[in-house]
């Protein structure tokens, strides 16, 4: 019953007063199975990227954390390749720093910041890490690479005779020619660092 109230009133919260970039709803009606977005923040690799996320809710909330992870594959040293979230927040103390007074809202926050701020020292993906750490240029390169295959809009480009193109076919470089040009923008960055022969 608490947990139930407690949803309720959280969902409502969310739906009126949202975080800036992040949207939370339940998902088939279900109250302990939810789904949110997040916007990547402005100067980050995930800028203009929309990321899905699946939010478990265990019987004993608030009592223990919600379970959380990416269903959009992300590249950050923080998440696996499975969407699970390495966050102090999602687990129970000792370890984590989960309490009742935390919610959905302020760990989808504390999400939404650690994308924007990893944390090297705790990874998930140590290759992603020492690549953070080490070589950041190139580790941005990549999550932008990722950003823009699997959290930018799936719209299809169309010119003006109906041929239809996907964008992960322009990524990956094909030579169409249209009025407005759509680039992957790491590639574009990537190309003109490169001399020209």
């Amino acid at each position: 019953m608490q947990r139930s109230l407690r949803l309720k009133r959280e969902l409502q919260f969310i739906s009126t007063e949202p975080p800036p970039g992040i949207s939370c709803w339940q998902n088939g009606g279900q109250m302990d199975d939810l789904r949110a977005q997040i916007v990547g923040g402005v100067n980050t690799p995930f800028e203009g990227g929309v990321f899905s996320l699946e939010i478990k809710i265990p019987e004993r909330y608030p009592f223990e954390p919600p379970k959380m992870r990416f269903l959009t594959p992300i590249y950050h040293p923080n998440i696996d390749t499975a969407g699970r979230i390495c966050l102090d927040a999602l687990k129970l103390p000792p370890k984590g720093a989960w309490k009742p007074s935390l919610n959905i809202s302020t760990v989808l926050t504390s999400i939404q910041l650690l994308m924007a701020e990893p944390n090297p020292d705790d990874p998930l993906m140590a290759d992603i890490s020492s690549e953070y750490k080490y070589n950041k240029q190139v580790y941005v390169e990549k999550a932008k690479r990722w950003t823009w295959k699997h959290a930018m809009q799936r719209n299809k480009v169309v010119d003006d005779a109906e041929d239809f193109v996907s964008v992960d076919d322009l990524c990956k470089g094909a030579e169409v020619s249209y009025k407005r040009e759509a680039v992957c923008p790491a590639e574009e960055a990537e190309k003109s660092k490169k001399p020209s022969l």
